[in-house]
């Protein structure tokens, strides 16, 4: 009896014990169970897009609302489902390099850059980080991607040059003035070898009006008197501002200088022509920046740079400003009105 009570008690300790291992394997079983709707339920990692400008932000704000909208139509929603990393060089251009390489430094998903000097920069920084052109100059000639069609790379986008704006320009100039047989045409010197493609689109396109070119360079603010003092003194009717980072970072001073020398001006967008341009003819630039954001989507989806063509602009505008008109004494005529898609009085 009493060994029997022994082994009683033995075999009652041993299935105390099972009981005890069976419970200690349904708890895990359980927390187990647990765990994994919880990690299911995990938020997705949020994109991180990098945007940077050589200029200032109060300059580029129209862009980026026109991206920000692009945005929101294909569902993305800033600060929920997509995070927005913003670096503006504020005009200092020896800063894009740094604005790049801190970007870079984020791990962010897409860069995207305004300008031919951002895009530069950013290219040199990272060879895998995806870049998408919201807008630039010929990024072909400047090296950035192999061709339109195939851009090779890591960088796709917008470009704004188009073959058939310059001579556009000069016809409207024409037909706004009664008399344009000289135009100077204002450059950047930081952009001018890039530039040069559209000086000579523009030279081939007044040589077939009859009209003839003359080219100014500027580097510096301090230029800028004697750019416009060259330009009268050669009796230019007319000046066509080149946008570039340059240009538009200073675009204020050089509309009003050449209202000060009595100067029709034309130039490539609307930043130039609220500020006192007389005219402005180019690609719609918000157009090109809600379109940034569909190579964003595109992007995140899993397209690669390599694979998407860089796009040309299909979308232009006029605008006309009739208070710098008057300032002028020019009278725009009601055929080239009637075709402005904004005018200022």
């Amino acid at each position: 009896m009493r060994l029997s009570g022994i082994e009683w008690r033995v075999d009652g300790s041993r299935e105390k014990t099972m009981n005890i291992k069976m419970a200690g394997l349904a708890v895990s079983t359980l927390l187990l169970a647990l765990c994994f709707p919880v990690q299911a339920q995990q938020p997705k990692k949020i994109p991180r897009i990098g945007v940077l400008f050589s200029g200032t932000r109060s300059a580029n704000l129209t862009d980026i609302d026109a991206f920000r909208d692009g945005l929101r139509d294909l569902g993305y929603l800033e600060g929920k489902n997509i995070l927005l990393e913003y670096r503006y060089a504020e005009g200092e251009f020896s800063r894009v390099p740094n604005l790049a390489s801190e970007l870079v430094q984020l791990k962010v998903d897409v860069i995207v850059t305004g300008g031919t000097r951002s895009t530069t920069a950013a290219k040199r920084a990272t060879s895998t980080i995806p870049i998408v052109v919201g807008e630039a100059g010929d990024l072909v000639e400047a090296g950035l991607v192999a061709s339109l069609a195939r851009p090779g790379g890591n960088v796709t986008g917008s470009t704004r040059i188009s073959t058939d704006l310059s001579g556009k320009r000069i016809e409207l100039l024409k037909e706004a003035g009664s008399k344009v047989s000289r135009v100077a045409v204002l450059l950047s010197s930081a952009t001018a070898v890039l530039d040069r493609v559209e000086v000579k689109e523009t030279e081939a396109a007044a040589r077939h009006l009859g009209v003839r070119v003359q080219t100014v360079d500027v580097g510096d603010p301090k230029e800028f008197q004697g750019a416009y003092a060259a330009m009268v003194k050669e009796h230019a009717d007319a000046v066509i501002i080149l946008q570039g980072a340059f240009t538009s970072l200073h675009h204020r001073e050089l509309v009003d200088l050449a209202v000060k020398n009595r100067l029709p001006s034309m130039c490539e967008g609307s930043l130039f022509t609220d500020a006192g341009c007389l005219m402005s003819y180019g690609p719609d630039v918000s157009h090109l920046w809600r379109r940034a954001a569909v190579f964003v989507d595109k992007i995140l989806k899993g397209a690669k740079p390599a694979d998407l063509p860089v796009e040309q602009p299909t979308k232009f505008e006029l605008v006309i400003n009739l208070k710098t008109a008057k300032q002028l004494g020019v009278t725009i005529p009601q055929s080239v009105l009637y075709r402005a898609d904004k005018v200022i009085k």
